[in-house]
């Protein structure tokens, strides 16, 4: 049966320890999986290739490759443009939100330290977007999103 994965990527652990706390509204109905680099999430994506990838958070100043990279990649690679997109970051300029997107295409975008309200609200309008343009009518996913 397909999982619908909410991927969570940020290069600090405790992060990622609290969007799990502020996101297990969520479950049941999606699985939520943490990653600590791009590459670790890119990884995922092939090996879950047949789970639908409903939403990606994702930190934008990380090792390696920063967020809107790493999301302007995947969106093109795995065809992930139904799929939500949510930047986190503290530090981005201008012009990274300007390319977040229009290369990205983020939906959203959080400041850190953000509020488990703030965070909640994002995630809940954007996935109730997702279930709605991909007509899913699966309860579980439906139920935690009210």
């Amino acid at each position: 049966m397909m999982k619908h994965l909410v991927l969570c990527v940020d290069d600090q652990r405790e992060v990622l320890g609290v969007l799990r706390k502020d996101l297990a509204f969520l479950e049941p109905g999606y699985t939520i999986i943490e990653c600590e680099s791009a590459q670790e999430a890119d990884e995922v994506i092939q090996e879950r290739k047949d789970d639908s990838v409903a939403m990606i958070i994702c930190d934008h100043i990380m090792p390696g490759e920063n967020g809107v990279d790493f999301l302007a990649r995947v969106t093109d690679k795995y065809g992930l443009k139904k799929t939500k997109k949510l930047l986190l970051t503290g530090l981005a300029t201008q012009q990274d939100t300007i390319r977040a997107i229009n290369e990205a295409r983020v939906d959203g975008y959080i400041e850190k330290p953000w509020e488990e309200p703030e965070l909640k609200t994002a995630v809940t309008k954007l996935l109730s977007e997702y279930t709605e343009e991909n007509s899913i009518t699966d309860q579980a996913l439906t139920e935690c999103l009210k």
